[in-house]
């Protein structure tokens, strides 16, 4: 059996226990280290290489998002899943754009967590609707268009570029594949395809790309999927 290595990174003692406590009732998951602020995170990150790392933001020293920066940048395979008590439209888009692959509060089920940390293990990005909707919601306040994101969509197919504005809505696979009427594994494809074009870590990287390019503006798109939705007479291949 193969195990996932955790590590926790929280300066809250208590904190750090209980997440050893809840991670240690799933056998497939090892805790193999722990850090109380980010600038050990960021060394012992390094030493130890976890597949999955569980980073608070506020922390004295070096913060949760500085340090996931850090990481990203010696090691961008990394796998940061933010785990906090706020839910601060600040912190989900920097951790975000920082490079980190899910955002979760701490309030979150026991086994919501260990779902998660499979989840961004395995290679996807934890992006909730309403995670995505704080990016959209940023991405609003900065209407601009970015010139060179503009450019970088070039190189995707029509199709492609109308995953990728469903992404962006906060869409999961299986509702991108309803309402395209085509396979799930069809969609699974087509976001390989675009993460590889693109050079984009993960789904969290295309939703922030897609807004900085303009190529999807908030509610003409979700009208489009809602009439499409009400007419699947025909295929769409």
């Amino acid at each position: 059996m193969t195990l996932l290595s955790v590590m926790i990174v929280d300066d809250d003692d208590l904190m750090r226990a209980g997440l050893c406590a809840v991670l240690s009732s799933d056998e497939t998951i090892d805790v193999v280290a722990e850090a109380a602020d980010g600038r050990a995170a960021v060394q012992t990150a390094a030493q130890v290489v976890p597949d999955v790392i569980l980073m608070d933001v506020r922390m004295p020293g070096l913060d949760g998002i500085a340090a996931t920066r850090q990481i990203i940048a010696a090691a961008p395979a990394a796998r940061i899943l933010i785990l906090t008590t706020f839910e601060d439209e600040d912190y989900v888009y920097e951790a975000l754009t920082a490079g980190a692959t899910g955002f979760l509060l701490k309030r979150t089920r026991p086994e919501q967590l260990i779902a998660a940390i499979h989840t961004v293990a395995g290679g996807e990005s934890l992006l909730s609707p309403s995670v995505t909707r704080t990016v959209i919601d940023r991405m609003i306040q900065q209407p601009r268009r970015d010139p060179r994101a503009m450019r970088r969509l070039q190189a995707l197919t029509p199709r492609e570029r109308e995953v990728l504005e469903l992404v962006a809505h906060g869409l999961s696979n299986t509702e991108i594949a309803d309402t395209l009427v085509v396979e799930e594994s069809t969609v699974k494809t087509h976001m390989k395809r675009i993460l590889g074009k693109l050079d984009l870590r993960d789904r969290v990287q295309a939703v922030i790309l897609a807004y900085e390019a303009g190529l999807t503006r908030p509610g003409e798109r979700l009208n489009a999927v809602a009439g499409r939705r009400g007419d699947q007479r025909q295929p769409v291949r």
